[in-house]
């Protein structure tokens, strides 16, 4: 029987050890290493995992694609899909930066406790993502509009909200976006106070290290029900929530840290692999990678 072979395609100059050690621990026998990988530089690396292995043997290779530069991936990423034809094809993982399994298991999480999965009820939530330019932001913003969520993207960067929201809703046309510029300071009376104060769902996936919601503005947010911080690093992106953080009740409200939403997120990155061979045509982006978690 064949050996499962995984080609991990990483666009920084040394792949990333922690997706190698997962991918292992999830079942990849022979692990392949290349880095410093761009669109052209990837289609050889396909061709030799196209052509090497026939029949049932070739669902037995599969391409994981990764990095810390999410558009660099993202090309890289289409790129291999392009590269493909007919049956002759692979199945492929995108997940640079750990963007996308971390953004599914967030709204994993906001599941359990909000009727994302009902069309009807997840039309009338609102949800503000804080820092929802960043790579996690921007996934966390797709999945939640793809639900019928109303999501306002919060950015220090107008343009930039308005460009992310733009792209959001070119995959999503019926998704109900909002950017907004987001403050130093939220007071009551400015439209970030108004966004935080209509919100059933606050998501902050900023910077490592940076506060987007201070005590004084939780204040605001009489109506949310859930409350995420994917930032790991103190202090805590949301203020008063630990990273340790699961399913705590807060007030009113449930609140989860980055390490509560990081055991999910290893299950999803673990089931993903494991996904990849059980046949030659899976393509694994955010949708999918939600998917694997809601049935986890």
């Amino acid at each position: 029987m064949a050996r499962k072979i995984l080609i991990q395609l990483d666009c920084d100059p040394q792949p990333s050890t922690f997706d190698s050690i997962v991918a292992v621990d999830a079942g990849a026998e022979v692990l392949l290493r290349h880095g410093n990988v761009t669109p052209d530089a990837a289609v050889p690396l396909v061709h030799g995992a196209m052509f090497t292995r026939g029949g049932a043997d070739l669902a037995e290779t599969a391409i994981f694609i990764g990095g810390s530069d999410v558009a660099a991936a993202e090309a890289v990423y289409e790129r291999v899909r392009q590269t493909f034809f007919g049956p002759v094809r692979v199945s492929v993982l995108l997940d640079p930066a750990g963007a996308n399994t971390t953004a599914s298991a967030a709204v994993v999480a906001a599941g359990r406790h909000l009727p994302l999965g009902d069309p009807t009820a997840a039309g009338a939530l609102r949800a503000v993502v804080l820092g929802g330019t960043g790579p996690v932001g921007q996934r966390v913003a797709r999945l939640l509009a793809r639900k019928g969520v109303a999501v306002t993207v919060a950015s220090r960067s107008l343009s930039r909200a308005e460009e992310v929201c733009g792209r959001i809703a070119a995959a999503v046309p019926a998704g109900r976006l909002q950017p907004l510029q987001a403050e130093g300071t939220i007071v009551a009376g400015t439209a970030m106070a108004t966004a935080i104060a209509s919100a059933d769902l606050i998501v902050a996936a900023g910077a490592a290290g940076v506060t987007l919601l201070h005590t004084a503005a939780r204040g605001l947010a009489s109506k949310t029900r859930v409350l995420i911080d994917l930032n790991a690093v103190p202090p805590a992106g949301i203020e008063g929530i630990a990273a340790t953080d699961k399913a705590r009740q807060d007030g009113r409200a449930i609140v989860y840290g980055a390490l509560g939403v990081g055991g999910t997120k290893m299950k999803i990155h673990r089931a993903a692999i494991g996904r990849l061979f059980e046949s030659t045509d899976a393509a694994l982006d955010a949708e999918e990678l939600l998917a694997i978690g809601e049935a986890l």
